[in-house]
């Protein structure tokens, strides 16, 4: 398929960003993710919410963590291998993260997280096949949070359904995200 799913993934966005109120889910902050794997660049909006409790608190810093609700755009650009043929997908994923943290909730961080996604249509890219519609991601990541509650972060995340149904190859990115806290 040749042509962008854009004005598909903006409704999507929409409907997730207006539906949330209805779930009364404090939100705290909002990112935009965009990176790239193997013939694949991924471009990501999502919105977060705290977990209220700290866990091994000790020497200033914590473990705690957030829910992360989100809505992607995949650009395949190798799809069914050829070269140049595109294919777009959305994918509207949560994932609980954690994250070890200073106490203040500034500076240096490391997380982690592993989450469920829905995809809008198989995954055929460059070789590389997601034969379900369901996929789990996981994540590694680091990052720093200034003064002024602006998040900047890189991540490695992984896509695959955990061996459900063949083919499963996997899709991997690396990706630089910007959150701001509200």
């Amino acid at each position: 398929m040749t042509t962008s799913l854009q004005p598909k993934f903006i409704a999507a966005l929409a409907a997730l960003l207006f539906s949330l109120p209805c779930f009364a889910i404090d939100l705290d902050s909002a990112s935009l993710e965009a990176g790239s794997g193997s013939q694949v660049r991924m471009l990501r909006v999502g919105v977060q919410s705290n977990f209220a409790p700290r866990w091994f608190q000790s020497n200033g810093t914590h473990l705690s963590g957030y829910w992360d609700a989100a809505v992607a755009e995949w650009r395949g650009n190798a799809y069914r291998n050829v070269k140049g043929e595109r294919q777009y997908i959305t994918i509207f994923g949560l994932t609980p993260v954690f994250r070890l943290q200073a106490d203040d909730l500034k500076g240096w961080y490391l997380e982690a997280g592993v989450g469920a996604n829905l995809l809008t249509k198989l995954y055929d890219n460059n070789d590389d096949h997601l034969s379900t519609s369901f996929q789990f991601n996981d994540h590694l990541g680091a990052g720093y949070v200034f003064d002024g509650g602006w998040d900047v972060g890189i991540k490695l995340e992984h896509f695959s359904n955990g061996g459900i149904k063949k083919p499963n190859s996997g899709v991997n990115f690396v990706l630089l995200k910007v959150a701001r806290k509200f």
